[in-house]
């Protein structure tokens, strides 16, 4: 999947389109090296294709990739992290 990021002032997203539909990830930048996810949102034709499990991974990697955390504030984000410790080097729950 092809995820697209943007970012205006403190205020992101992580957007990636399949078969028409439009799946996004939202986030503000608290702080150089704090990012509050909240909010993400899958349509229903997306379901079950893993699409909002790839916006939370790549997430993931780009707080890595950019030295901060992610304080998980949107119920699936958080969802995912407990389900992926792996996650806990980046992701506060």
């Amino acid at each position: 999947m092809d995820i697209l990021g943007a970012e205006n002032g403190s205020h992101g997203r992580y957007s990636v389109t399949v078969d028409g539909h439009e799946a996004e990830m939202t986030y503000s930048r608290a702080s150089p090296h704090l990012v509050i996810v909240d909010h993400t949102a899958v349509p229903d034709a997306l379901r079950g294709r893993g699409v909002g499990q790839a916006l939370a991974l790549h997430a993931v990697e780009q707080a890595r990739a950019g030295g901060w955390k992610i304080i998980p504030l949107c119920p699936f984000m958080r969802a995912q992290a407990v389900r992926h410790p792996e996650w806990n080097d980046v992701v506060n729950v």
